[in-house]
């Protein structure tokens, strides 16, 4: 069960280090932002690594239970998978979006084999299975190769969006994907 202090350490890094990176919050930021001593740090995490990493695994169930269910909200299953690009658009209208937690770890932590990096990976192939879930069942006999090339694009929007400060980079992906549907 997870204790107050916990709790707090996992809200305060996971939003520091969405909003401003993981290397340029360091613990003692952490521990004052969060009222949490260091002994109690010590006590739920042996590291600032693995604090990172329990908040990329939250921030992974909570972002796909956040997709899942604003897909889902669609009823016909063959309109689902352009419903992805959709719910993106209006992620990207967020106040505080910041790209993907997740790209944003694996370049701030290039090496592959460091244990954030492994999370970030496993987020997007979760992505992906999740795409290709939908696809296959919009009748899609192509659903993992399509899948692969959604993510392709959704990778492509939330940069984009990010870098032009609007969501329409999810509609122009989203029409792109239409017509991978299409072709």
């Amino acid at each position: 069960m997870a204790t107050r202090a916990r709790q707090r350490l996992l809200a305060t890094a996971d939003e520091l280090f969405y909003a401003e990176g993981i290397r340029a919050v360091g613990l003692e930021r952490l521990l004052s932002e969060s009222g949490v001593g260091r002994a109690s740090f010590y006590r739920h995490f042996e590291s600032k690594d693995d604090l990172v990493v329990a908040v990329l695994s939250g921030r992974d169930e909570r972002w796909l239970t956040w997709l899942r269910e604003a897909v889902e909200a669609v009823k016909d299953p063959a309109d689902r998978p352009l419903a992805v690009f959709d719910a993106l658009a209006q992620r990207f209208t967020r106040e505080d979006f910041r790209g993907c937690a997740f790209i944003n770890t694996m370049v701030e932590v290039a090496d592959p084999d460091s244990p954030a990096h492994r999370v970030a990976d496993r987020h997007k192939r979760r992505v992906i299975e999740y795409l290709a879930e939908l696809l296959a069942a919009a009748g899609r006999s192509d659903a993992e190769e399509l899948a692969v090339e959604f993510a392709l694009l959704i990778d492509g929007a939330i940069v984009t969006a990010l870098r032009e400060a609007s969501p329409a980079a999810a509609a122009r992906a989203g029409r792109i994907a239409a017509r991978l549907l299409d072709g």
